[in-house]
């Protein structure tokens, strides 16, 4: 079965069944290997920027050679088995389902009147401080979450899948695990996490732009906003920290006529980040519905554009 094809069964896998839980999901697996080599790297290298490379090197490795071995594997006992193992990796790469379920429940518990719900559904979303947050903010937090998560949660994997197949995707999500592991920048994985850091925003620095304008193809389809998705994804979406993270968000706020960013506050402490979009109108419960609607439509305009420009340039 061509990638393609095999990338498309994932995602409609992902769409209908989302991630279940009894699973063994490869990208848990991937943390917690990494998470064991920290400690021994650490006491034989002693550059702690060095032993987090070394960490990167190992994690890579090993995650491409079990991907391989697995599909080769199957495949040698029958094509039909390496195209359904293929499948099922590529399913575990793409979180499009989730993303959409979680934010969901935040709107449910909204729309039932339960903003102490709300607030504790957002909280598994955002790193924020969440125990006050008002409705408008509860929303914030829902969309900004779909927006962010929009590409290293579907659009890279689909482009990663597409360009190198099972180990691609797996390799991609295996970048995405070692930056939330160790990319932070704290006195502890300032020089260990450099190397998983900027890896992580080399890897989804063409995804990002090339998700942002799809995010405007979905809001035209969509009815929403589409010159407000493009206006604001040239405006506004480099002002993010993250010179990817901002892009999507950028766009996601253009599309919606919202402004996200602003004030938020970690252990208690307040942090001011960029504002993004115009207030046009205010945030609402609503909105987080309309996020998750763009999030989903632009996914799967990504899988068709990019799996169409395979077929047209590979032959069959």
């Amino acid at each position: 079965m061509r990638v393609e094809y095999q990338v498309l069964a994932a995602f409609g896998a992902d769409l209908l069944l989302g991630d279940p839980r009894w699973l063994p999901h490869p990208v848990k697996c991937i943390g917690r290997f990494a998470a064991a080599l920290e400690a021994p790297l650490r006491r034989m290298i002693p550059r702690a920027r060095a032993a987090g490379i070394v960490a990167v090197f190992a994690v890579l490795a090993a995650t491409g050679l079990a991907g391989l071995a697995l599909v080769a594997g199957a495949t040698r006992l029958h094509p039909i088995a390496g195209d359904v193992v293929s499948i099922v990796l590529l399913y575990t790469c793409f979180a499009g389902r989730d993303l959409a379920r979680h934010s969901a429940r935040v709107y449910r518990a909204l729309v039932g009147n339960d903003l102490p719900e709300a607030r504790r559904q957002v909280a598994m979303l955002v790193g924020r401080d969440t125990e006050r947050l008002a409705e408008p903010e509860v929303v914030r937090g829902a969309v900004e979450s779909v927006a962010e998560n929009m590409v290293d949660g579907v659009t890279a994997p689909i482009l990663f899948a597409i360009l190198g197949g099972p180990v691609g995707a797996l390799l991609y999500k295996a970048v995405n695990t070692l930056d939330s592991t160790f990319g932070y920048k704290n006195e502890r994985y300032l020089q260990f996490g450099w190397a998983s850091a900027r890896l992580d925003d080399a890897v989804n620095y063409l995804p990002a732009r090339l998700t942002a304008p799809l995010v405007a193809l979905a809001a035209a389809l969509l009815g929403l906003r589409p010159l407000g998705a493009w206006r604001m994804f040239q405006r506004d979406g480099r002002k993010h920290p993250s010179p990817n993270s901002g892009l999507t968000e950028a766009a996601v706020a253009g599309a919606l006529g919202v402004q996200l960013g602003g004030l938020n506050y970690y252990f208690g402490e307040p942090s001011e980040r960029p504002r993004m979009g115009d207030p046009d109108q205010p945030l609402q419960r609503d909105h987080i519905l309309e996020a998750n609607r763009l999030m989903l439509l632009t996914s799967a305009l990504a899988l068709l554009i990019f799996a169409g420009i395979r077929i047209a340039i590979s032959p069959p």
